[in-house]
């Protein structure tokens, strides 16, 4: 893990202190899943000025029915102007009001 790049000190409560290496994919898709379920305005601004619009796109596109809940499905559906996503059938045996 990395230090965090000239964020906000509240965004690192979410990866124990540190950032995960940005230049890593997995790492950086993990990131992002984490901040668009749990992030708070800092963490979402953090985001937006450090991950580009259409990248958050994709990644909704491709992560958001598993890894997001209901609520933040449908929230960054809005948000981004996309459908929403279903949910995965093992989202939905995970969280049950998935």
């Amino acid at each position: 893990m990395t230090p965090a790049p000239l964020g906000p000190r509240e965004l690192t409560r979410h990866f124990d202190g540190a950032l995960p290496d940005l230049a890593d994919s997995a790492a950086r898709s993990a990131l992002v899943g984490r901040l668009l379920e749990e992030g708070d305005r800092a963490d979402l601004a953090w985001l937006g000025r450090h991950v580009p619009r259409a990248e958050l796109v994709a990644w909704f596109r491709a992560h958001g029915g598993r890894r997001l809940s209901r609520r933040s499905r449908a929230f960054w559906a809005t948000v981004l102007a996309e459908p929403l996503p279903a949910a995965h059938s093992l989202a939905e045996a995970l969280w049950p009001l998935a």
